[in-house]
């Protein structure tokens, strides 16, 4: 089972001819809304993939609180650990360019109530701690404590990019990170620009046995226990990123947590995400096992 400690979202979703540059307007014809979050997309990508998946966070007591849990819990998502909190639920602010590139910027909301305490009582005996940056760290590291103490792995996804506590990076079984949120560790902890050398570092002073880079269309490298693996992505019509990276998690969560070969669980990963790419939206775009199964029979 996959316990999921993140966010939940309602996105708004624009599509633009291009990015606006700092100081710009620039106007899209109409926009969607649509769930989201990091948490919750990547909760709904490993229950997608085939896991059984719990899903812990907090959303508002507004009109946004239902459409942003609606996809999960069609999809049979547990919601037991979904706190109601005096706050809104958190929203995101998208453009997508005509490209498939996006712009985001997120507002938190109820994602800053979310507390690790929700997890006491129902956490498995076994499993998967899946964590992001959406909800406070101190939080997500708590989680990752109570996890280690149920005996359960953790992966961590350093998204949004940014520096966490020693002590948090020691509790990591398993870090992903993009090109770059990639660069922005190992600036932080003083290393070179180097994915090999940012894995071993980890592997060496936190005990993190196993580190994922994504690097968009070029798939995805990673390193465990040592041994290096490598992922390309399967060539797709790209219309909008959103989603891809947490598509990619989710379903190396889900093949992580079933036992597969690290290796297999990046192809699945890397398959994942490029489908993801093909549809628009956050949760929308995400694929199912069916999905991500024919595209690696037909790119084998």
């Amino acid at each position: 089972m996959i316990a999921v400690f993140g966010s939940v979202n309602i996105d708004l979703v624009t599509p633009v001819e291009r990015i606006a540059a700092p100081g710009e307007t620039v106007m899209g014809d109409a926009y969607e809304v649509v769930p989201g979050g990091k948490g919750a997309n990547q909760a709904l990508a490993a229950r997608r993939a085939g896991a059984d998946v719990l899903m812990v966070g907090a959303v508002g007591r507004d009109g946004f609180a239902g459409p942003a849990l609606a996809l999960l819990r069609d999809a049979g998502v547990d919601l037991a650990g979904v706190a109601a909190v005096d706050a809104p639920t958190g929203a995101a602010f998208i453009a997508v360019d005509n490209r498939g590139a996006n712009a985001i910027t997120v507002a938190a909301g109820a994602n800053a109530r979310a507390r690790a305490a929700q997890l006491d009582g129902l956490l498995p005996a076994a499993g998967l701690l899946l964590l992001q940056r959406e909800v406070p760290d101190a939080e997500g590291e708590a989680a990752a404590r109570i996890a280690r103490g149920r005996g359960l792995r953790t992966l961590l996804n350093l998204a949004p990019s940014g520096r966490v506590p020693d002590s948090f990076l020691a509790l990591v079984d398993v870090m992903v990170v993009n090109e770059h949120e990639a660069a922005d560790l190992a600036a932080a902890l003083s290393l070179p620009d180097d994915h090999a050398g940012l894995a071993a570092h980890l592997a060496a002073r936190f005990g993190i046995g196993a580190t994922v880079v994504t690097l968009g269309a070029e798939g995805a490298v990673g390193w465990e226990g040592g041994t290096p693996h490598r992922a390309p992505c399967p060539e797709v019509a790209a219309r909008d990123t959103t989603a891809a990276g947490d598509s990619f998690v989710g379903f190396l969560a889900a093949a992580l947590d079933a036992g597969l070969p690290f290796a297999e669980a990046m192809r699945r990963g890397t398959a994942a995400g490029s489908l993801a790419c093909t549809v628009a939206g956050a949760q929308p775009s995400i694929p199912d096992a069916a999905a991500v199964d024919a595209l690696l029979a037909r790119t084998a």
